[in-house]
């Protein structure tokens, strides 16, 4: 007979009759400080562009597809790096836990962005972008693995949508670092460089923050830690009955699992291969979007003919926006079937992008950019909980950071086909790209995605 601190059945079962309290709230909150210096990283890259490019450092639209100096090669040195860690190493996950790699990711990231800040060449940026972007690829693999595992079911898509939203804030955060810094240099030292330093300094903080995030139970069990995983599940039912201030409901039936080790073909097996294939073609398209308006919005305002002070002013205002899209979903996101989201947001990015290119007048062009960004939170949101739902714990990392890693990809190509179609087509070219991978995505995901919505992990892995 199996223990049942050693069943990984019953741990899940435990885990799903939770309610979604101010406990759990919590350690979103803290998982997601984490991912927060990947959309900082990120759009790091748009924001401190133009200061690359008036130091010299770096040409726009001159430059051919890979020159070590082109903006589009260091937007595709990001990706490749984001693409080595997510594809690379999200095994160690599944073999080491998730918790075991937050340090290790994080203090790359900021060691390696530390050492991008201070180099005085473009190949020396370039290398030390991709080593930096390594260890954020590698962080949010962790993160959309370990989150689905703490939280209940009926609560995934909220879950989610917090997540997103605290890690979204940090955009107008590095917008607004660099409205005030980029055009100046302060101390004689060009402020580009500060706004580097500071994403390093405050991945480290959020390092700290993070200590007290337990290992994900379903993780524990899986791997026959039945003490670790009996300790963690007692601590999260003990906080989530103080904030309701009830007791927990009966334990619902529940399978009896045994302790396995899971191995990488499965991804590709059966009844995974067809969503691995899914999930891969989908992530491939819908990063061109998200990363193609995101990590070019000031280059797609100088574009239009605008300052490159003003872009910036605009920037920043567009990038207000961003923790507003997953606030909004939070109260639609676990209503809405989750492939029904992603169809439907990826349907606002086309319209609004194609919107956003057509104008002229400020508030248009400012308003147009809030909307795609909107649609495109939305897409992020649903995607990281989407993939990481269709797959079971013992294969969860592999199986996020093979058909994530695709996104990594396709955005480092986007990079230069955006710089591509920017010089060729303007802001107009960058939209029909947009909308054409759109589409791609709309059809691939609404077709062959399978629904979710309120299905514990077990069940949706079978």
């Amino acid at each position: 007979m199996v223990n049942s601190a050693n069943n990984s059945g019953e741990i899940a079962a435990r885990l799903d009759r939770l309610r979604f309290s101010a406990s759990l709230k919590r350690l979103v909150a803290l998982i997601s400080l984490g991912g927060a210096f990947e959309f900082y990283d990120l759009f790091m890259t748009a924001y401190i562009a133009p200061g690359l490019v008036g130091s010299h450092l770096f040409r726009l639209g001159q430059a051919g597809f890979f020159a070590p100096d082109s903006v589009g090669f260091f937007v595709f040195c990001t990706f490749a790096g984001m693409w080595c860690g997510a594809m690379g190493f999200g095994f160690v996950a599944d073999r080491l836990g998730r918790r075991a790699i937050f340090t290790v990711s994080l203090v790359w990231y900021s060691l390696a962005t530390f050492v991008m800040a201070f180099q005085t060449s473009a190949p020396g940026m370039d290398l030390w972008r991709f080593i930096a972007a390594i260890g954020v690829g590698l962080e949010q693999v962790t993160i959309d693995t370990l989150l689905p595992e703490l939280v209940p079911a009926e609560a995934r898509g909220r879950a989610f949508a917090f997540n997103q939203c605290v890690e979204f804030a940090v955009v107008p955060l590095v917008a607004l670092l660099a409205l005030l810094l980029v055009p100046l240099s302060p101390f004689g030292v060009e402020g580009w460089r500060f706004v580097a330093i500071i994403g390093a300094a405050g991945s480290l903080a959020a390092w700290w923050l993070r200590r007290s995030v337990p290992e994900s139970p379903r993780w524990l069990a899986l791997h026959g830690r039945s003490e670790e995983a009996e300790k963690v599940m007692a601590g999260l039912e003990a906080k989530v009955a103080r904030d309701t201030g009830q007791a927990l409901p009966p334990l619902p039936p529940h399978d009896t699992a045994l302790p396995e080790q899971g191995r990488f073909a499965e991804v590709f097996g059966t009844p995974y291969g067809g969503r691995t294939a899914m999930l891969s073609i989908f992530n491939l398209m819908q990063s061109i979007a998200f990363y193609g308006f995101g990590s070019w919005v000031p280059s797609l305002l100088i574009a239009k003919g605008i300052h490159v002070t003003s872009s910036l002013e605009y920037a920043f205002i567009i990038a207000l926006a961003n923790p507003l899209g997953p606030l909004l979903g939070f109260f639609i996101a676990d209503r809405m079937e989750r492939k029904w989201q992603l169809v439907s947001a990826g349907g606002g990015v086309a319209l609004f992008m194609l919107l956003f290119a057509f104008q002229s007048v400020p508030a248009l062009i400012i308003a147009f950019g809030v909307l795609v960004t909107l649609f495109n939170n939305w897409i992020s949101f649903a995607t990281h909980n989407y993939q990481a739902e269709l797959y079971p714990t013992r294969i969860r990392a592999r199986a996020v950071g093979f058909v994530y890693s695709w996104s990594r990809l396709s955005a480092a190509l986007a990079g230069l086909l955006i710089g591509f179609f920017l010089q060729q087509g303007g802001t107009m070219g960058v939209a029909l790209f947009i909308g054409a991978a759109m589409v791609v995505m709309m059809t691939t995901i609404g077709i062959f995605g399978p629904r979710t919505r309120g299905l514990s992990l077990e069940r949706i892995s079978r």
